[in-house]
């Protein structure tokens, strides 16, 4: 009786886990930033990323920023230092002096990348 129990309380428990990590999807970003600056500002750019089931198997484990196609910031996360909730948002300051085109892109340990956003800012002189 006791082995009985034992092997359903393990079932409900492999189940709320998978459960969670059934309905996982790739890690995404969204780019919020304004579109067009003068010349010479200082802005800020967030990036927010988005996944569901974050937890200790199964998270975002980087997010990437580049700007005119260097990278300008990385964040690396593992199972012991996640992702602070399955939507997280980061900043970056930039000082624009041209057109700037910045890419995000974040990865799902288990998953992928849903790929890369793109966000164009242009100068006004």
């Amino acid at each position: 009786m006791k082995m009985r129990f034992f092997k359903i309380i393990l079932l409900v428990i492999l189940i709320s886990l998978s459960g969670r990590i059934v309905f996982a999807n790739k890690s995404s970003t969204s780019i919020e930033a304004p579109p067009i600056v003068q010349r010479g500002s200082e802005i800020v750019v967030k990036i927010q990323v988005n996944h569901k089931g974050n937890n200790f198997l199964h998270y975002t484990n980087w997010l990437r920023v580049l700007v005119n196609q260097k990278e300008v910031a990385r964040w690396e996360f593992s199972s012991g230092n996640r992702p602070e909730g399955e939507v997280f948002t980061r900043e970056i300051k930039l000082k624009v002096t041209e057109d700037l085109e910045i890419t995000a892109e974040a990865n799902c340990n288990r998953h992928g990348s849903a790929g890369p956003t793109t966000f164009k800012i242009s100068v006004k002189e």
